[in-house]
């Protein structure tokens, strides 16, 4: 089974002759003023708990924008800072992204374009010839700020997601012969259908085409992609291998499920420190003699957060015994809220909240709590440690953590996850209630089929989906995607080092 040590153990073993450089949009620390000093702070979400301990263990270099002035007021000669503070053990280089440069990049092409692309719930991508030059020039920003840090040592690229498709490309062009590519697409592919609206699609599939590796969440999404490349492109698929030739490049395309570390958060979740932070959180929001559901989001259209409110509210119809003795909980996070139809959102959410709570209320209840306020991580594995049901309703996910940190954190076997099907991770924890958001009748029976579910009913599902989270962590997504990259060769001098998957280099004219 692999767990942090062992993976830091391996990344010890196979890449100490490499340079391990990670390329994301966010940072996995950053450096904020309080009481009038600078003090690192973790970033929160599933990117930094994976590549976090592979940086500290490899002492290779993460590439990200940094996000504020006292980001870049803690950099040294060569712009970067050593991470963590407690035991510094590699870089983190920032690259400083104009206002320009954010809206249309990061806003525009990413956030307005391929974003909801690529998620197919109802929302219209918006793509611009300004956005996607804009795109284009931090993705070289990107790109060159990596042939800097690498100079002549070998080294493997590893970038993340759909903000920097085209920093593979731009490296490719270089021609170095020193560096091995792979992306990780965190978020869904979609349908040829849909993909085929991309006015840049050429473009995107030759960007993705330019690594030597493409990672994804599930086969699903893999074969998608495979299906564009094929309609799009020139191009010599293999099957057996699961790999496309293009312009004399073979790229190799797998599917790599992200997941959680289950130890470490069980752990947590189970601490002597958390009973007395559950009373305190009871207390706090009127949770006594109640049953909580929780669910935790941040705002967009993609969460489905209108269509669990609908059916909360068709719940209550349905089952109007449960009034006064149940409480759903929603912690959300304003996103992007200076873009039109993530204010729109938002405000549509604030009414629906409004209009249950009238409707239902009574004697000092009201069934809806939502929560923007910044909530630590450690709190939010005890809202899930205390909650009867947790409801991820997403429209169209990559693969969603939040299900795997709610299973995670229930080590005592109780608690049921309500879950969308179109998540990735529905394939994985079938063990859930999996519910069609859409379907706002069996949508409201699901939440009573919970509410009703009995304790022993309730362990065997954990159970398993525990034991799911257990073989299939974290570590194991870590390991899986720099073993494909070890499989790789570098060529110089004439010659090829070849770099099998024990880290064995060999020597071959």
């Amino acid at each position: 089974m692999w767990t942090q040590e062992t993976l830091k153990e391996t990344v010890k073993e196979k890449l100490a002759d490499f340079l391990l450089v990670i390329v994301s949009n966010r940072q996995p620390f950053t450096h904020i003023v309080k009481s009038q000093k600078i003090i690192c702070q973790r970033e929160a979400g599933g990117l930094v708990t994976a590549l976090h301990p592979v940086m500290q263990a490899a002492q290779g270099t993460w590439i990200a924008a940094g996000s504020r002035p006292s980001d870049f007021q803690v950099l040294n000669k060569d712009r970067k800072v050593m991470l963590p503070p407690e035991n510094p053990s590699y870089g983190l280089r920032r690259i400083s992204l104009s206002k320009e440069d954010i809206d249309g990049y990061y806003n525009g092409y990413a956030s307005e374009g391929l974003w909801p692309l690529c998620h197919i719930s109802y929302t219209r991508p918006i793509f611009t010839a300004a956005n996607w030059e804009s795109y284009q020039k931090v993705n070289r920003m990107f790109a060159e700020t990596v042939l800097k840090e690498i100079g002549d040592q070998k080294a493997f690229v590893w970038v993340q997601d759909f903000h920097l498709v085209l920093v593979g490309k731009y490296l490719r062009e270089a021609n170095r012969s020193n560096i091995i590519t792979s992306i990780f697409w965190h978020i869904p592919w979609p349908n040829l259908e849909v993909f085929q609206i991309c006015p840049q699609k050429k473009e995107i599939l030759e960007g993705l085409l330019a690594y030597d590796l493409v990672g994804f969440q599930i086969r699903y999404h893999a074969d998608n992609f495979l299906e564009a490349v094929n309609r799009e492109l020139e191009c010599r698929i293999d099957k057996e291998k699961n790999s496309v030739t293009y312009q004399n490049h073979e790229t190799l395309v797998r599917n790599f499920p992200i997941s959680v570390d289950r130890e470490d958060i069980s752990k947590k979740a189970a601490s002597e420190g958390t009973v007395d932070r559950r009373k305190q959180l009871r207390e706090e929001f009127d949770l006594e003699n109640k049953k909580l559901v929780v669910s935790v989001d941040r705002i967009d259209y993609t969460k489905g957060i209108p269509e669990r409110l609908r059916a909360i509210d068709l719940f209550f119809e349905k089952y109007p015994s449960y009034k006064g003795k149940v409480v759903f909980f929603q912690l959300g996070q304003i996103s992007r809220i200076h873009l039109p139809r993530y204010k729109e959102l938002n405000d549509s959410i604030n009414a629906m909240v409004e209009e249950v709570n009238w409707k239902h209320s009574q004697n000092g209840w009201s069934p809806v709590i939502f929560s923007r306020n910044y909530m630590a991580y450690d709190d939010i594995l005890v809202l899930y440690r205390m909650a009867n049901a947790c409801i991820v309703s997403s429209l169209h996910d990559g693969m969603n953590l939040v299900a795997k940190e709610f299973v995670a954190a229930r080590s005592d076997g109780q608690g049921v996850l309500i879950l969308s099907q179109f998540t990735g991770v529905a394939r994985e924890l079938t063990d859930a209630l999996i519910i069609n958001p859409y379907d706002r009748d069996s949508f409201a029976d699901a939440i009573g089929q919970a509410l009703n579910m009995s304790p022993d009913d309730q362990e065997k599902r954990m159970k398993k989906m525990n034991e799911t989270l257990a073989q299939n962590n974290i570590y194991r997504w870590a390991g899986k995607v720099l073993s494909q990259l070890l499989k790789f060769e570098f060529k110089e001098e004439g010659y090829e080092t070849s770099v099998g998957i024990l880290g064995e280099s060999k020597r071959r004219p």
